[in-house]
């Protein structure tokens, strides 16, 4: 099973569509959106070609293929123009023994984990900065941003296939990877 999951859509329409092509570009079965889907927040600049309606409307096209947590962004009104759920904390994933907890990273964090077994996997968004990062008994992930990254980072995502997670730019080009 092949897995690609990004974070910080923030309403650009223009990342969104670059996000989904290479979506059926990498040819995974599931997207999964680490939140913060329409709304650039009160922090961030807004996004190139802010359109949070045109975003509802290229993810509602692909809402069966969609695994969502609420990020500190989302709220109930988005719920009721989406066709898929995204107002969960949180999703737990299994692969090969491993648990994969997914969430936004504004509760649960690097700095701030949930309760993990030696050998979990903790992925969330928040920071907008990718990273990958052996914490001793779990591993820390986060896929970046798709429209607003942020330290000199990519407008990128990340995927999941055969215990290799790899960090491309929205283009596909490489830019890491990690092997469980």
């Amino acid at each position: 099973m092949k897995l690609m999951i990004a974070s910080d859509i923030h309403g650009s329409a223009k990342y969104c569509r670059e996000l989904l092509s290479a979506f059926a570009r990498e040819g995974a079965q599931t997207l999964i959106l680490l939140g913060d889907l329409l709304y650039h927040g009160p922090r961030n600049d807004l996004p190139e070609e802010y359109a949070p309606k045109e975003v509802i409307t290229l993810l509602n096209d692909v809402a069966d293929k969609l695994l969502c947590v609420r990020g500190n962004c989302d709220t109930e009104v988005d719920q009721m123009v989406l066709d898929f759920p995204i107002l969960a904390d949180y999703a737990v994933l299994y692969d090969a023994g491993r648990k994969f907890y997914l969430t936004h990273g504004h509760h649960f964090s690097e700095n701030e984990p949930p309760k993990l077994c030696r050998g979990d996997v903790l992925i969330n968004g928040h920071t907008h900065v990718p990273a990958c990062r052996d914490k001793g008994d779990y591993l820390y992930l986060n896929p970046g941003s798709v429209s607003i990254p942020k330290e000199n980072s990519v407008h990128g995502y990340m995927t999941y296939e055969n215990g290799t997670f790899t960090w491309k730019s929205l283009d596909g080009i490489v830019v890491s990877g990690y092997t469980l």
